[in-house]
């Protein structure tokens, strides 16, 4: 099974408001797998990189030695304190790597697996869901997605996006928010991402939730999929793995595509990803768009390129949603990556995530605040 539902029993939920913990792409693979205690085989399929412990010694060129084996558990940081503190209902992530030994790897160019054993790291952080709708899931086959499924399953943690056959990946992550009604989260994927058509489940054959356009027709027709499903009293999410790695721009495809899902099937989040560097945040009809939340975990550090993006700062996003589905408030905490793990930034880190968000919000009327403990509030 894909989906299971799970009561919410924080005070909250009693006084009518969900906390949802939203981040972007966590890729616990590859040098991040290494140096964790059950590694898998480290070869890789890269035209220049051949060893995923390659990847380690370039993290500790960086920013200096990583201690292995790792607790599961570090490769979160300062995250665990967070979340400590805010005290999400629901722990969301875009998870960008297979869970598997297979060896039956896609020849795409990069392939991020994590091992089974490994994964304890997911249930470390409390992950309540993975959205597995990305171009990164089915890097090791079909095998490596089933293998995906059966540990996620074992661990607790429901998974939407990505299936056995279309059924399953289209069906959303339901939980029981300990009322009438649920909130439903939609995981879908499109070409842009860099996901190829030939993933798409179909009748028979395992994928993923694939969306080929966002164009009028195939947005209609997602969002009749939500009202077919969606019932009173329910709050809907929709994680979407679109555009991408590198750029602030947000294509007008895009803006229709979420403003219409809010109209037409009263969704109450679009959580976007791709993007390895945060993106503009919109808040339309007191709803809340996320239109590229960037990388939360990954092994990145001390590759180089594109450093003008500072995809070193990772962002938590705590939304609190009221029954009705309208947004209450945002809070967003800034993290920065070192070694394989997430820290506080520096006050001029700080500084320049919480300029350009709401620079790049701003184009859209948002109004972002930097309180003096440096995390962000939209108002």
């Amino acid at each position: 099974m894909s989906t299971t539902s799970q009561l919410f029993s924080d005070s909250r939920t009693r006084e009518g408001t969900i906390r949802v913990f939203l981040c972007g792409d966590v890729m616990t693979g590859r040098g991040i797998d290494q140096v964790l205690p059950a590694p898998c085989d480290p070869i890789l399929y890269e035209s220049y990189i051949r060893s995923a412990r390659d990847y380690v010694r370039l993290a500790e060129k960086a920013n200096g030695p990583i201690p292995a084996p790792m607790d599961p558990a570090l490769v979160w940081g300062v995250a665990l304190d967070e979340c400590a503190r805010a005290q999400p209902d629901l722990r969301l992530i875009n998870l960008e790597t297979a869970i598997t030994r297979s060896e039956d790897h896609v020849p795409k160019g990069i392939n991020y697996r994590m091992s089974p054993e490994n994964a304890s790291c997911l249930a470390a952080f409390g992950v309540d869901c993975c959205v597995l709708a990305n171009n990164h899931i089915l890097d090791w086959g079909t095998a490596g997605l089933f293998d995906t499924l059966v540990t996620l399953e074992r661990l607790r943690i429901v998974t939407a996006g990505a299936g056995r056959d279309l059924d399953e990946a289209r069906k959303p992550a339901a939980f029981d928010i300990g009322t009438e009604g649920r909130l439903l989260l939609f995981a879908l994927a499109t070409p842009t991402s860099g996901v190829p058509p030939s993933w798409a489940a179909s009748e028979g054959r395992a994928g993923v939730n694939f969306l080929p356009s966002l164009d009028p027709l195939h947005t209609s027709g997602f969002a009749e999929h939500i009202r077919h499903i969606k019932r009173p009293h329910d709050v809907v999410v929709v994680s979407i793995h679109w555009g991408p790695n590198w750029g602030h721009d947000v294509p007008a495809a895009q803006r229709d595509f979420a403003h219409a899902l809010i109209d037409e099937a009263d969704v109450s989040i679009v959580h976007g990803h791709s993007s390895h560097h945060a993106k503009a945040i919109e808040l339309y009809r007191n709803r809340l768009i996320l239109y590229g939340c960037g990388d939360f975990i990954n092994d990145y550090e001390g590759i180089s390129g594109y450093a003008e993006f500072r995809s070193d700062l990772r962002l938590m996003y705590f939304a609190d949603i009221d029954q009705a589905g309208d947004l209450l408030a945002l809070e967003i905490v800034p993290l920065q990556a070192h070694g394989f793990s997430l820290v506080d930034p520096s006050g001029s880190d700080l500084e320049w995530i919480s300029e350009t968000l709401a620079r790049e919000s701003g184009r859209f009327g948002t109004v972002l605040e930097q309180r003096p403990d440096g995390r962000l509030n939209l108002r």
